[in-house]
């Protein structure tokens, strides 16, 4: 058994994916795409729908990581991404969604914010060429993606400078989780690889990392996702950073 995850670089949801079929023991690949142009080119491979993750796998085409966390537990149920006792599950499932519906566009939204103002980064998100150019050409030509990016994500910036201003109860909320066992216990699960992801990204923002590093959210992200390669630097507006606080 073996799978085709198509995803764009740096992408943290796509993390999420491959994370989950490494539990799994499943062989797969990876295939990049590019942002915003992803969507009319997984139409055409037949996906029902125009997001990343997109898995073949089993002869099935799959999206959302919520939606591949279940078919991976259908086709491979050991080890599990979903606990047995009912109300344990109830708990996890929460967490992942809470983990996919709140705290999955932040980063998202953070990323298009800075590079809007600075593109020096998105080269190092990426594991080669795409398209033909060089990591260095693609982001240096990303300027009308990025915008539109921008637009469909809602990722102004106005809504940036709220994200960054809840960010604090969104960390508190992860280390709430962490605290609670939800996530975090020896066996990963399903919510442990929706959201350590997002958290893990955001560490490599030069602008939000000291913000997380000392939290137990920050513990949990490094320790399940040890390797994402990246890098975004300081670019966004200082008066935008002031209600981040780094843990007491």
């Amino acid at each position: 058994m073996r799978a085709t995850v198509y995803g764009i670089p740096g992408s943290h949801p796509v993390k999420s994916a491959v994370l989950m079929l490494e539990r799994k023991r499943i062989g797969h690949r990876v295939v990049q795409v590019p942002s915003v142009l992803c969507r009319p080119a997984l139409r055409a491979m037949g996906f029902p729908g125009s997001t990343v993750p997109a898995v073949k796998i089993d002869g099935r085409r799959i999206q959302t990581t919520r939606a591949i966390a279940r078919r991976l537990d259908q086709i491979r149920p050991h080890p599990p991404l979903f606990p047995r006792d009912p109300g344990a599950r109830a708990a996890v499932e929460e967490a992942e969604r809470w983990g996919d519906e709140v705290l999955q566009p932040v980063p998202r939204r953070l990323a298009y914010a800075t590079m809007r103002r600075d593109r020096s980064g998105m080269a190092s998100f990426f594991d080669g060429p795409m398209l033909g150019l060089s990591p260095r050409a693609a982001a240096a030509t990303a300027g009308p993606i990025v915008a539109m990016g921008s637009r469909i994500n809602s990722a102004g910036d106005a809504t940036a400078r709220a994200d960054i201003s809840a960010l604090p109860q969104l960390l508190d909320h992860v280390d709430a989780l962490l605290a609670d066992g939800v996530i975090g216990a020896r066996e990963p699960n399903a919510a442990d690889f929706q959201i350590a992801p997002s958290v893990r990204l955001m560490m490599l923002f030069e602008d939000l990392k000291p913000a997380i590093e000392g939290r137990p959210a920050a513990e949990h992200a490094t320790r399940t996702v040890p390797h994402y390669a990246g890098h975004m630097p300081a670019t966004l507006p200082r008066e935008w950073l002031t209600e981040l606080r780094s843990p007491a």
